[in-house]
């Protein structure tokens, strides 16, 4: 096994802007072998995420950011090739942070180990991940909507907006979707059961908003920021829960993040906006897990995975997230 060879991506510098191929290190290096306490696991599907845009900025943040000449962090799904780790043994399916790199080697810092045969791996990166558990906490603890609730999500097509919408709907409210182009709002409402969609890309949101939500929003699930955040506040109702789950829209920015402009409708309407982080929750995700696997294998939820072949493809398929390129949560298949 000593003659593997592992691809790495390392952050070379930390971009202004959008991430380019330019902000990171390609290189080839052997693969060692696990010392005490640590596992080599080989990389099968990476989950990228906007998130990771994020992990590339200095400053303070609820994780410490990748340093310089680090492999460029990213959750994965592999299998364990050699282990000195009494957890684990060889052959064993995990989850965790392993880097954007063929081979992860080290100490499996909250790894778990995952069961191939349940499902396809992917979908323990996007339904029973990261994504999912972003969805389900975001939605039902901050959110808190009820039945009734009409129940605006911006970037719906994407991980976690299907995901979240989808909860929505089984929790009994009205749900509305904001996705760009025709295929994902159709995608919304005839494939998940969205109640509406509003295409940003060829209509005017406000003017979407008045006809999908005559009664005003409760809830306003937020993965995009920006105009899209602006239109939503003006549509507000009394007491309604405005979730800051991401800002994808304003996380290349070059100049100073856009803030909301029509803040005072949450003065007007004693609303409330807050900002969420799913490892705030971790201590319950086995919970949330296993509620989300049920609804999986009813069919109440359907997870989609935008699967790109190939680790040498990363800077460019990482992009796709922010040019809404990717239909569904977007894998890196190693």
């Amino acid at each position: 096994m000593t003659d593997l060879t592992n691809r790495q991506f390392l952050l070379a510098k930390r971009p202004v802007g959008a991430a380019t191929r330019d902000t990171f290190t390609y290189q080839q290096v052997p693969v060692g072998q696990p010392a005490e306490g640590q596992v080599l696991v080989k990389n099968e599907y990476l989950s990228l995420d906007p998130a990771m845009r994020g992990w590339m900025n200095e400053g303070k943040s609820y994780i410490p950011p990748v340093a310089l000449g680090e492999v460029m962090r990213a959750l994965g799904v592999g299998k364990v090739i050699a282990s000195q780790h009494p957890d684990f043994k060889v052959g064993d399916y995990v989850n965790g942070a392993l880097g954007v790199q063929d081979y992860f080697l080290g100490a499996p810092r909250g790894f778990y180990t995952v069961d191939p045969t349940l499902v396809p791996l992917p979908v323990y990166l996007s339904a029973l991940g990261m994504t999912g558990m972003t969805a389900y906490f975001a939605l039902l603890e901050v959110g808190a909507p009820k039945t009734g609730d009409t129940v605006v999500i911006s970037g719906a097509a994407g991980a976690v907006g299907s995901i979240a919408g989808q909860i929505a709907k089984l929790k009994g409210c009205r749900v509305v979707g904001i996705a760009g182009g025709q295929e994902k709002c159709a995608y919304l409402t005839d494939e998940l059961g969205f109640d509406g969609a509003i295409d940003y890309k060829n209509e005017d949101v406000i003017a979407g908003l008045k006809r999908e939500c005559p009664n005003g929003v409760d809830v306003f699930f937020d993965n995009v920021g920006g105009d899209i955040l602006d239109a939503v506040l003006s549509r507000l109702n009394v007491k309604a829960r405005v979730v800051i789950c991401g800002a994808i829209s304003q996380y290349n920015n070059k100049e100073a993040v856009k803030g909301p402009a029509n803040y005072l409708s949450l003065l007007v309407n004693r609303a409330r906006m807050e900002g969420f982080v799913v490892m705030d929750y971790a201590d319950r995700y086995a919970a949330a897990g296993q509620e989300m696997a049920g609804w999986l294998a009813k069919g109440q939820v359907k997870s989609k995975e935008d699967i790109v072949d190939g680790l040498e493809t990363f800077p460019e398929t990482l992009m796709k997230l922010f040019n809404s390129a990717n239909f569904g949560k977007l894998v890196l298949k190693v």
